[in-house]
């Protein structure tokens, strides 16, 4: 029988030669591993060649390149036979940006009069859709004859766009161009000149209404009906944050599917809960991955390696600091666009308020204030105006933001409409200014900062915080109370940083922060690093640390540093990328692991044993802890990887089914893994109902579960450390070549 609330998951991405019969073919395997769900990534209509799947064209249709309807209804009906259940991963936030989505292609065909227009998020009132597609400026492609009309289609290059009806009875291009409900613009001019919203800074993905009814209804008829039909059984709600109303939009498929489990991927930042009020199970787990890095991060020896990066990089301001100023330049650059769209919102929101006039800067000084000092995704204020929480929120980010403003007037003026949108055009302003909120924190950390400011790359996470990165027992106690049965808890995912194994390889800098030093040393005085900055120094040798042993490592480092450059925005840009800076840094990361393969330095061999036992630690915390775990594919043996599309390299399923032979940390993670799920399964009761506590002392990190007189206790020990007695009978016991024990205890 398939349980409401899973076991554990399997997390599966589809696409990229992982059809539905690919995995209806391993099934047998997965259910060997001890899940009782699959977890799979978005199935519906996406763009031709999509690699991943959240660029959806069509939802209302499953992919046929997947195996459509009938692939997936047998991939069901064989899980249910092996008592898997389906949760399904859904995207209501966007949808592709594209001809090929064809009610979009009617959009541009119909403009406004469309049915489909008030599906998509246009800025109608800024004029014709703007599709910024063109290679060069509209004037230059036309003088150079680059367009034509052929078939009642506007062509250029191999994209062909529909024109509205009666239109094409002209030989004038320029007036025909004029005459459509779109406005083909120079592909720069995404930048600031973009009509519709985006995902994040993402163009090619355009935001869908689904908080109107007939919306919701359209884009998920699909979704509905294979839940109802027994197809799939819970659902994962992609970027819940982009929404207008994320409470309003659960309560409507809660209602729609009320006996479904729904899990949301939100990113809780620092201490902050998720609404108790949401109907959801829980969260996809990412605070869970940031709790447990923590707890295996000593205080004392992340601070002697915080010396250590000072030494080796000299100064560097705080992450906070760097943070704020990646935040101003993602405002000024990739979402300059949803800035001015904010600025204008912002004076149609103060129309009615007496007390101030404020001119074009005053707007975009005042929102980007209130952006910059918003310390977390967004607020959730609606038409009945901000709760208690947001209301202590608002209040804060304005006072904050008014610091250092020759006037703080329009700042306070708007706050006051964020807690008390009293107007159809304040709460526009405030809906947008929510949304836009989240993308510009995610776009500044993950994707910014936490590509410059890289002392501990196992604090560079999704969700975490690169300068809160231990914690005290009492305070893990306290986050662990937190959790929920219905709350995942992830280690890896297809959005991770850096997979789990090559994360907890990275956490042995904070336990011997003098070894890291004394690689990144012997790294400076390579003839590969002249000409390198010691920040990416510092980065290549985790990097190097991280990888080092995994399957083509010199050529994925290539792909990797084209993407951690680009995505700090100093040295080189995605729009104007430096190969020559780049080429640099990546000969030094190839160098490194080449130089450690054939003579590995006694500073490497000892991250590399203490990485082994953090290895088996986090995956013991994971599959203990309160919540259900969530095993990304492949994890089950040692995963070595590095941001996205690293992350998502095939499956080799086959050497997965005999991965558990040998004394190999892979082949003992196997062996864990089966272990640990099969214990999941037998102590489901003492799991779910147990209390928890952590203790983090010099001896090591434990973290027991105790209901009534039994108790599970999951021990780190640690080398020199006057570990408590053994108590009860060992489940699982592994003494690592450094001295370090994990061990699994009942008592």
């Amino acid at each position: 029988m398939i349980p409401r609330i899973p076991t554990a998951t399997c997390r599966i991405q589809l696409r990229e030669g992982v059809d539905f019969a690919a995995l209806t073919a391993r099934l047998d395997q997965i259910a060997d591993l001890g899940v009782s769900h699959l977890y799979l990534s978005p199935i519906f209509a996406a763009t031709e060649g999509s690699t991943h799947g959240y660029d959806i064209t069509d939802p209302t249709r499953i992919d046929d390149s997947l195996g459509g309807a009938e692939g997936f209804a047998a991939l069901a009906e064989q899980a249910k036979a092996r008592d898997l259940g389906i949760i399904l991963d859904i995207v209501p936030n966007h949808t592709a940006f594209s001809v090929q989505n064809p009610w979009l292609a009617d959009v541009l065909t119909h403009g406004r009069s469309s049915p489909r227009a008030r599906h998509f998020d246009i800025d109608w009132q800024a004029g014709p859709l703007v599709l910024p597609w063109l290679p060069a400026p509209f004037e230059q492609m036309l003088t150079e004859g680059a367009f034509r009309v052929r078939d009642g289609q506007w062509m250029f290059g191999d994209l062909a766009l529909p024109l509205a009806p009666g239109t094409n009875a002209t030989d004038d291009l320029r007036a025909l161009h004029e005459a459509q409900h779109w406005r083909l613009v120079h592909h720069v001019l995404e930048r600031d000149g973009i009509t519709h919203r985006r995902f994040f800074n993402v163009t090619d993905l355009i935001g869908m209404r689904v908080e109107d009814p007939s919306v919701f209804e359209d884009t998920h008829a699909l979704i509905l009906e294979l839940v109802r039909s027994g197809q799939v059984q819970g659902l994962r709600v992609d970027h819940v944050d982009g929404l207008a109303d994320p409470a309003d939009y659960l309560d409507r498929l809660a209602e729609a599917l009320p006996d479904t489990p729904i899990w949301i991927e939100k990113i809780l930042t620092g201490d902050e809960p998720l609404p108790d009020a949401w109907a959801t199970e829980g969260t996809t787990g990412y605070e869970a991955g940031r709790l447990i890095t923590r707890m295996l991060t000593p205080a004392a020896g992340l601070e002697r390696l915080d010396d250590a990066w000072h030494d080796a990089i000299g100064p560097t301001p705080s992450f906070a600091d760097t943070l704020t100023q990646a935040k101003h330049e993602i405002l000024d650059n990739e979402l300059a666009a949803e800035r001015m769209q904010l600025s204008r919102m912002a004076a149609h929101a103060l129309a009615p308020v007496s007390e101030v006039e404020p001119g074009p800067e005053a707007l975009r000084e005042a929102v980007t204030a209130l952006l910059i000092a918003t310390p977390r995704y967004r607020t959730y204020v609606t038409a009945r105006g901000a709760d208690a929480d947001d209301r202590v929120l608002i209040e804060q980010v304005a006072e904050e933001a008014a610091k250092g403003l020759r006037s703080d007037l329009v700042v306070r003026q708007l706050a006051e409409v964020w807690a008390e949108p009293s107007t159809p055009a304040q709460q526009a302003f405030v809906t947008r200014l929510q949304q836009v909120s989240g993308a510009l924190l995610a776009k500044a950390q993950e994707d910014t900062a936490g590509f410059r400011w890289t002392r501990y790359l196992p604090a560079n996470e999704v969700g975490a915080e690169p300068d809160e990165a231990t914690i005290t027992g009492p305070e893990a106690t306290e986050a662990m109370a937190r959790r929920r049965v219905g709350d995942m808890v992830l280690t890896s995912s297809h959005d991770s940083k850096r997979s789990e194994d090559a994360r907890a390889r990275l956490i042995a800098a904070s336990h011997l922060p003098e070894d890291l030093a004394a690689l990144d040393q012997a790294a400076a005085r390579m003839p590969q690093a002249k000409g390198v900055d010691p920040r990416w120094r510092w980065y290549m040798v985790q990097t190097a640390l991280a990888l080092h042993g995994a399957e083509d490592a010199g050529e994925r480092v290539n792909t990797h540093v084209e993407k951690a450059l680009r995505e700090a925005k100093q040295e080189s840009y995605w729009t104007n990328p430096d190969e020559a800076v780049e080429g640099r840094i990546a000969d030094l990361g190839r160098a490194l692991l080449e130089q450690w393969d054939r003579d590995a330095p006694a500073a490497l061999t000892r991250l590399l044993e203490r990485g082994q036992a953090l290895i088996l630690a986090q995956l013991m915390f994971k599959m203990v802890m309160p919540g259900f775990p969530d095993v990304y594919q492949g994890t089950q043996d040692l995963f070595l990887a590095l941001t996205d599309p690293d992350n998502r390299r095939p499956v080799p399923w086959d050497a997965l089914a005999a991965g558990d032979q040998g004394d190999d940390i892979g082949a003992v993670k196997v062996r864990w893994t089966h272990r640990l799920l099969a214990l999941r399964a037998q102590m489901a009761d003492l799991l779910h109902n147990a209390d928890t506590r952590v203790q983090i002392d010099d001896a090591g990190i434990g973290l027991i579960r105790r209901a009534g007189k039994r108790q599970l206790i999951a021990r780190l020990d640690l080398p020199g450390g006057a570990a408590p007695a053994d108590d009860g009978a060992a489940i699982l016991d592994w003494h690592g070549p450094d001295g370090c024990r994990v061990h699994l205890r009942e008592a």
